[in-house]
């Protein structure tokens, strides 16, 4: 049988044709000339920046109302949508109607996602700039389709491990192949801005939003970190985009709900937080996400999210890290900034604060409305806005949109998800596995007769959290029987629970908890707590395996041993089966300390008959 040779990926080639264009707006390798070329151009959007003529001569021809649009990055579900449905008629209207600039796309197989960004590449009258939150690769948010009942894997793009488990492994060169990889197919898909790296430093562990989406606690192993995958992403052809700043990582307040506040000094600033963002601005990374925080110390204002605030835009991050790329806001119906200043008015302060790109907005055409009221009213000047449609449409222009717009479908099928970037997965969720504690239950041992019960914390919308990890334990336990329960089982059910797992020769509790929007909840129910206190009694045999965050340790004291997975990944599942039946040697390490008794650096080994090592 013959085989039709593989395509080349989307572009890739386009972007790569144009190295010096994506070179000029990305920074990654700057000659004299187009760097002051660069400047120029972002102080006079008017411009005389020969290096992007389509850029000059498309802003020249945009009414006000257009320019308004173009820096609107709507949601849109990558999913089918029938003609006539809410979703479809949503996507038009801020399409056709608002002329956004951008959209930023969720949810949906690969090929699906292509095709219906490739339709809506053709409705716009300008291309589109697409972005999507890729923390954890395509797979993040493109896993593909499960089928229910039973939930049948249909298969998707690839999904990394979390960042924290990247951290973890201690090896820069992971994050750079993890960039490259999510940065590959993301293009292939059609998206041109993966919402990624984290560069948040987690050092609160009560943080309900951050926690393992951080590569850790140290500011310079984020920053490595951090790096070495934008430039992986950025080597791809796409634009890395790091978040959030100016840090998000000492908070304990979900900013999905309510305003967070930060009440660090710029010295503070300086020493964590800031740390990452510098590094990847002095090397060029193409854009900055900002964050829905309260910066009292830095900004002189209580309640000034840094998304609206020019201190912490125009005056951090443009003139004193001297950031010229584009900059994102944080989702905008977030209740940080959605709630507590309105909808056009937040879209506005965000523009006069320095955004280029307001993403999520609620209601396009109502910010549209808002921005050319502002411009007319005189609050807005037309050189703010021209400023930041321009550093748009250069990013489209170096990109290659000017030329072509659309994904060729059938690269998708040499790019997602293929076995090497599959690999890559399983090899970082092995190298990631950290034993932090085991008193004498590690590595499992047991016949084929022996009774074991596996109990799975989890949401309930997880469907496949578990599958996996339970799968891979029954080659081992025939006799494996297994339950789920989570934050919302009734009392009942844990009552019963607590009773029966004590009659099983060992237990073993996954606990699927990690950082999830507008939760503002990163640890487990009681019910929970007191069937591992029940087993500690009555000297049963137990793990716990956190596929998520490693600070649920402080929920169980007492427990007899504990694995940080880091996350749900099914690569990570299957990783973590094999090694506590010693199949794989514990390598990773914390790179959070774990209070009051696990520093950074720590992680146990395995040998022998089980017990600390």
């Amino acid at each position: 049988m013959t085989h039709a040779s593989a395509p080349a990926p989307l572009r890739g080639s386009i972007a790569l044709a144009r190295t010096g264009l994506l070179a000029a707006l990305l920074g990654l390798s700057l000659a004299a000339s187009l760097a002051a070329q660069t400047e120029a151009s972002a102080s006079d959007p008017s411009g005389t920046d020969e290096a992007y003529p389509w850029a000059r001569a498309t802003l020249a021809g945009m009414t006000l109302r257009q320019k308004a649009g173009q820096v609107l990055m709507p949601l849109v579900d990558g999913s089918f949508a029938p003609a006539g449905s809410d979703s479809h008629t949503r996507v038009l209207d801020a399409i056709e109607g608002a002329e956004v600039g951008g959209i930023i796309v969720t949810v949906g197989s690969p090929t699906e996602v292509a095709v219906k960004l490739n339709y809506l590449q053709g409705l716009s009258r300008l291309p589109l700039l697409v972005g999507a939150d890729l923390e954890e690769g395509p797979g993040f948010r493109f896993d593909g389709i499960v089928r229910v009942p039973g939930a049948y894997e249909l298969g998707g793009a690839t999904t990394f491990p979390s960042l924290m488990a990247i951290g973890a492994t201690g090896d820069p060169q992971y994050a750079y192949q993890a960039g490259l990889a999510t940065g590959r197919e993301a293009l292939a898909l059609g998206i041109h801005m993966p919402f990624a790296p984290v560069l948040d430093v987690n050092n609160n562990p009560d943080n309900p939003i951050i926690n393992t989406r951080s590569f850790g606690e140290d500011p310079q192993q984020v920053a490595v970190m951090g790096s070495l995958f934008t430039r992986g992403l950025q080597e791809s052809g796409a634009i890395a985009t790091a978040k959030h700043f100016p840090g998000h990582g000492d908070t304990d307040t979900d900013s999905h709900l309510s305003l967070p506040v930060i009440r660090a000094t710029r010295q503070r600033l300086d020493s964590v937080e800031l740390v990452p963002f510098r590094r990847v601005i002095d090397e060029g990374i193409g854009a900055i996400m900002t964050a829905h925080i309260s910066l009292p110390e830095v900004t002189g204002e209580q309640r000034m999210p840094a998304t609206l605030s020019p201190r912490v835009i125009g005056g951090l991050l443009r003139r004193d890290l001297g950031f010229q790329g584009l900059v994102v806001t944080d989702a905008m119906n977030m209740g940080a900034v959605d709630r507590a200043f309105g909808r056009g008015e937040a879209v506005v302060r965000a523009l006069l604060a320095g955004a280029d790109i307001i993403l999520m907005p609620p209601s396009p055409e109502s910010a549209v409305n808002a921005i050319v009221a502002a411009v007319e009213g005189g609050r807005l000047p037309v050189a703010r806005l021209d400023e930041a449609v321009t550093r748009i449409l250069q990013a489209k222009e170096a990109l290659g949109l000017d030329v072509r717009r659309t994904a060729d479908i059938a690269s998708v099928l040499y790019t997602v998800g293929i076995p090497e970037h599959r690999a890559l997965a399983d090899e970082i969720a092995a190298r990631s596995l950290t034993l932090i504690k085991n008193d004498r239950v590690l590595p499992l041992r047991g016949t084929r007769q022996a009774r074991v019960f596996s109990l799975t914390y989890r949401r309930e919308s997880d469907l496949l959290a578990g599958r996996a990890f339970d799968r891979a334990l029954r080659s081992t336990y025939p006799r494996l029987r297994t339950e789920s329960v989570g934050r919302d089982t009734d009392a009942s059910v844990y009552a019963r629970l607590a009773r029966e797992v004590r009659q099983y020769d060992l237990v073993v509790i996954s606990t699927y908890v990690a950082a999830v929007s507008s939760s503002n909840q990163i640890g487990v129910a009681e019910g929970l707590v007191d069937i591992l206190e029940g087993l500690v009694d009555a000297g049963v045999p137990h793990v716990v395996v956190s596929f998520g965050s490693p600070y649920l340790i402080r929920d169980f004291p007492d427990v007899r041993a504990f694995v940080a997975a880091w996350s749900g990944a099914a690569a990570s599942q299957t990783a973590a089966a094999n090694a506590l039946f010693g199949r794989r040697e514990f390598t990773g390490r914390l790179p959070t300390s774990v209070p009051p008794d696990y520093p950074i650096g720590h992680g146990l080994t395995v040998r022998g008959s089980g017990g600390d090592r």
